[in-house]
């Protein structure tokens, strides 16, 4: 769990995962394709991995491992306030740790040190990034860095409370703001935040309403947040301080942290509002202001390259299989039934792929990973007259992403600069209706799209105590300032 927290800082763009791990399960239509010669794959896949890597490295320069490993640790360093204030002090952390009883074991090899004792985080401490060691490119799932898959130690930054701070907590304000759509969790993370902050003794707390968007418009108020305040909002959807996407010029909402004499700003959001929270801190940088800034990685679709999961989306995975089960119901209570249900997904299929595994009720996953055609000897509407004919009804789990290359293109944007993607499940619907009609077989199609429905509930267990590890650490993280 320590690992999580080594994508929460805005020195470094959240990179996207867009590849799944395979599954061997024929329930799902997922087209395999397989190269006509090993070497092709093999170049392909170190390909796709080397553009990932940062820099060229030439690999019969028998450095050029070590090259890679330091601007790996150059990429991902994470700054420290003395980086840019040399002359910051140091005061012994106010979070204290409860001591275990010692025991006889304990004095085996001397007495244990003070280090040994409290549990702090060292900060040489790192955690190993990927754990699996690939021996060839072929191989299930593997990312390799050189043609022959070579073992490379990637080592990132232990989250954790640090033994001395550089924030005093009767100095501070922070400040928390949540960016982009509705995500499970988003209140569990506000109430950790505040909660490890009072624990640190940092009393002025407050909640920026409406994103960035509430550093500059007049009408929105700071709403103060304490203990008591948060105690019971993780008990609900949402967030308690609302959401937005865009917001005004940096320089104007660097202006007004300063006005309000902000010094620690906690930023929940997705790529566009970590890149915010990045130029937050650079124009703090650059005005010598000693504010600290920390980014809480928030997607539903769990696509953050370097996390094993993002907050949110184990719920929305639960919300989504109610659609799927409907569409089910909904197919199989029908003569010749076809239930569709859309899912987000923009760019990546997570949700609707682990949401159709989860329910074993979906016989057709569409994805923005897998390209795949309607029409003609291997398309899926083919493949839908197959399950018609044989099981008498079907059902199909779209993400919203997928097929966007058979729908009319559009220079529409959203909010936050994303262009506007066309229905691919009307679209498919509407082929499905045509088709059918066409070979003269009656089909009964239902469409579901519970999109906004799966990411307005609380957060279940399992996404709740991620929540709070993340913001947990992320309050470790800002006044220890590293």
């Amino acid at each position: 769990m320590d690992a999580l927290l080594h994508s929460i800082t805005p020195n470094f763009a959240l990179p996207r995962r867009d590849s799944h791990p395979s599954y061997g399960l024929p329930g799902l239509n997922s087209p395999c394709r397989r190269s006509n010669s090993a070497h092709v794959a093999k170049k392909l896949l170190v390909s796709a991995a080397t553009e990932k890597r940062g820099p060229d490295l030439d690999f019969n320069d028998p450095d050029w491992k070590s090259k890679f490993q330091k601007d790996f640790e150059r990429r991902f360093n994470i700054p420290h306030i003395t980086d840019i204030f040399p002359d910051a002090i140091s005061i012994p952390s106010t979070f204290c740790l409860k001591m275990r009883t010692p025991v006889s074991e304990d004095f085996a090899g001397g007495y244990p040190s003070d280090e040994e004792w409290h549990g702090y985080i060292n900060n040489n401490d790192r955690v190993l990034l990927k754990v699996i060691n690939y021996t060839s490119p072929t191989s299930a799932g593997a990312v390799c860095i050189d043609p022959d898959c070579t073992w490379v130690e990637q080592w990132v930054h232990r989250a954790g409370p640090r033994e001395k701070i550089y924030f005093r907590p009767e100095e501070v304000k922070a400040a928390i703001l949540t960016c982009g759509g509705l995500c499970p969790g988003l209140n569990d993370v506000i109430r950790q935040i505040v909660v490890t902050l009072e624990i640190y003794g940092v009393k002025k707390i407050v909640g920026i309403p409406f994103g960035y968007r509430g550093f500059s418009d007049k009408e929105l108020t700071e709403m103060p947040l304490s203990r008591k305040v948060v105690q019971n909002i993780h008990l609900s959807g949402g967030s308690l301080l609302g959401v937005s996407r865009g917001g005004p010029p940096i320089s104007e909402i660097v202006d007004s942290m300063e006005e309000r004499g902000i010094n620690m700003l906690f930023v929940l959001g997705g790529n566009g509002t970590h890149a915010g929270a990045n130029a937050i801190h650079n124009e703090c940088r650059k005005r010598q202001m000693r504010v600290a800034v920390v980014g809480v990685p928030k997607t539903i679709d769990n696509d953050i390259l370097l996390m094993d999961k993002t907050f949110g989306f184990d719920t929305a995975v639960e919300e989504a299989q109610r659609a799927i089960n409907s569409a089910y119901i909904e197919a199989h209570s029908a003569y010749h039934g076809v239930g569709i249900v859309k899912l987000m997904g923009r760019s990546s299929g997570f949700i609707a792929m682990h949401a159709s595994l989860a329910s074993g009720q979906v016989d057709i996953c569409l994805i923005p990973e897998v390209h795949f055609n309607l029409h003609g000897p291997h398309g899926i509407l083919r493949h839908l007259k197959y399950l018609i004919e044989t099981k008498g009804s079907a059902v199909i789990c779209v993400a919203e992403g997928a097929g966007q290359d058979f729908l009319q293109k559009t220079n529409a944007k959203d909010a936050s600069g994303n262009t506007v993607l066309g229905d691919i499940g009307v679209h498919i619907q509407q082929e499905i209706k045509k088709k059918f009609k066409g070979i003269g077989i009656p089909v009964d199609v239902k469409y579901i799209d519970p999109t906004y429905m799966i990411r307005c509930g609380r957060a279940n267990a399992s996404d709740g105590i991620l929540c709070t590890v993340l913001g947990q650490n992320a309050g470790f993280y800002q006044v220890i300032s590293q």
